[in-house]
Order: C-alpha cells, then sequence, then structure tokens
C-alpha cells in the first residue's frame, strides 16, 4: 500500500486558460453585459466558483463580485439516420465590479 502524498489528495489543479474555455457572446449575454455587467463564458465541468474567479480575474485583470454557475445538459441530435448526443457542458456567469469591464470585440 502506497501512502498517499498532498498532491493526490488536493485534486487537479488547472491553469486559468483551462478553466475559462470560451466566453458565450449571444444577444442575451450582450443585454447583460451593457445592462448588469454579467459576463456568460463556458468553462471546465471540473472547476468550482473560487477558481472561476480566480480565472477570470487573472486572464482579464477584472475584480469579480459573484459567480454563478449551471449545468447544462446535453441534447439528442440525429444526423441522417443515426442518432447522437451533444456534450454536457458547464456555463459559469460572472458578475464584475461597476468599474470594469471585458471587451470581447
Amino acid at each position: 500500500m502506497a501512502a498517499s502524498t498532498p498532491e493526490s489528495t488536493e485534486g487537479l489543479k488547472l491553469e486559468p486558460h483551462q478553466i475559462v474555455l470560451r466566453p458565450l457572446v449571444t444577444e442575451k449575454g450582450v443585454h447583460r453585459s451593457t445592462r448588469l455587467n454579467q459576463y456568460a463564458f463556458e468553462v471546465n465541468p471540473l472547476a468550482d466558483k473560487e477558481e472561476i474567479k480566480s480565472a477570470i480575474e487573472t486572464l482579464f485583470n477584472v475584480t469579480v463580485l459573484k459567480v454563478r454557475t449551471q449545468n447544462r445538459k446535453g441534447k439528442f441530435r440525429r444526423y441522417r439516420f443515426r442518432y447522437g448526443m451533444t456534450k454536457t457542458w458547464k456555463k459559469a456567469l460572472v458578475t464584475l465590479g461597476a468599474e470594469d469591464q471585458i471587451e470581447f470585440f
């Protein structure tokens, strides 16, 4: 029996660019960003709210007030005569401070 090391009990450590996969730019997201200062991102399903907060602050140099997450279930899709399923993914809504803003374009 091998003794457990501190590294194995902590779990996997993700880098900021591995946590935030891509921004979600939609009509609803643009509305939220201009009026509520909230931004949506697709994030790694293994990341928790604290890791998402620190990754956004590191990558975009902003102050994060609140992080809300959703686990989005994959949907069944059909292509010709075969059935498949889209992947399950995690979405994060990040609220920034009043003076901060993220420019995607």
